[in-house]
């Protein structure tokens, strides 16, 4: 297939580069933070993880301050002292713009906040998405994930094998680069864990028994893996009714090819049997759907009572209720857990995801949709036009 052009980030980042001084693209190793980047043609760029590169930037004043254009620093995070300088150089030299790149989004989150308020913006880059790869390649994209180098691989084999290289590499070699003093065997022994609560809700109790460790042990592992991309945990929507309603955020691991390796799935078919095959299809296809809002998307929860009813994904906009159940199944319908969310949560309009290939109305407020053919914009506008 040909290479994967990544189009939607280029116009996204662009848009940002162009109205702010600094902007960062933040995600994991190997989903084309670099690959983008060079795509600017910049004049001036350095890798942090470059010997020589890092050299040149013992005296970064002296080096950065004659510069002009677009200045990129790769790894950024292996240089935090940078910032300060950052924000003195754009204030002072507005013929200077910088596209900075980095692995772990909390400590450079925090430090761009401290030291960039109004001058910096941030760019998520995850794995690639639909909109890169083709709709018709979504079978392949749900089992091989999102990272470009195991979606491109020869076959699936080598992808599982690239996968399992690349989970060794970030737990030997990331994790420490990022200041955390965990062992790598203890890290995937928890990681792994994760894996069979993927789209479960949170018990941290539970989990520190099953691995003889404490609460405070299981969130600290579970910040590390957050803030490096790894899992992303879905918070729950909740108001003062009378219902007894879920307090704990959802589990997910967010690259459906590394839920597979953790798994031990290393086939389709071994896949389609799985028994959580359910719970496999709300994670890749919840990423799938993140990736079509805009970067200003509203913040999305999930919303869950104890008696049983609870809706996947639940986000307030234009204000209006709005709402996503994920359904690997031939041909979905209602269920009474839909109709008590509808109710429960004034839903606008809901939309059930699933993997064929016909839109139907379920109900006047939920349209049965594919993966390959939802749009959140598109159906927004539709649905907002809809009720003028």
């Amino acid at each position: 297939m040909p290479p994967i052009a990544r189009s939607k980030d280029l116009t996204a980042l662009r848009g940002l580069i162009h109205r702010f001084p600094v902007t960062a693209i933040l995600g994991p190793r190997q989903t084309g933070k670099t690959f983008l980047a060079k795509k600017f043609s910049a004049q001036h760029y350095f890798d942090l993880e470059n010997p020589r590169h890092l050299k040149a930037l013992d005296e970064p004043q002296t080096t950065l301050s004659p510069l002009k254009g677009l200045i990129v620093i790769d790894e950024v995070q292996r240089r935090p002292d940078l910032f300060p300088l950052l924000r003195y150089l754009v204030d002072s030299n507005p013929r200077q713009k910088y596209l900075i790149l980095g692995s772990a989004s909390p400590q450079l989150i925090r430090q761009g906040s401290e030291t960039l308020a109004g001058r910096i913006a941030y760019y998520e880059l995850t794995g690639v998405g639909l909109e890169d790869v083709g709709e018709e390649h979504w079978r392949r994209l749900w089992f091989r994930g999102g990272y470009p180098l195991a979606f491109m691989a020869r076959n699936d084999r080598d992808a599982q094998d690239w996968l399992g290289q690349y989970i060794t590499t970030f737990l030997e070699r990331d994790i420490p680069q990022l200041g955390f003093s965990i062992p790598a065997a203890a890290l995937r022994r928890f990681w792994t864990m994760l894996a069979h609560y993927h789209g479960q809700t949170m018990n941290y109790s539970e989990l520190g028994r099953s691995l003889g460790v404490s609460d405070v042990t299981i969130r600290r592992h579970l910040d590390i893996l957050a803030g490096a991309f790894m899992v992303r945990l879905i918070q729950p929507w909740y108001e003062n009714i009378s219902k007894r309603l879920v307090k704990s955020p959802k589990i997910y691991v967010r690259d459906s090819g590394i839920w597979n390796h953790l798994v031990s799935v290393r086939s389709m078919k071994e896949l389609m049997s799985h028994p959580k095959l359910g719970a496999a299809w709300e994670g890749f296809a919840l990423e799938i759907i993140l990736k079509t809002f805009e970067q200003n998307a509203p913040q999305v929860y999930f919303w869950g009572i104890h008696s049983g009813a609870e809706l996947d994904l639940y986000w307030q906009d234009h204000g209006k209720n709005w709402g996503i159940e994920f359904k690997c199944q031939d041909a979905p319908g209602m269920t009474k857990s839909l109709h008590s969310a509808i109710h429960d949560l004034k839903l606008e309009h809901c939309w059930i995801i699933y993997p064929g290939d016909r839109v139907y109305a379920a109900h006047p407020k939920v349209t049965v949709v594919p993966l390959t053919q939802f749009r959140a914009s598109q159906y927004l506008r539709v649905e907002l036009r809809r009720k003028r």
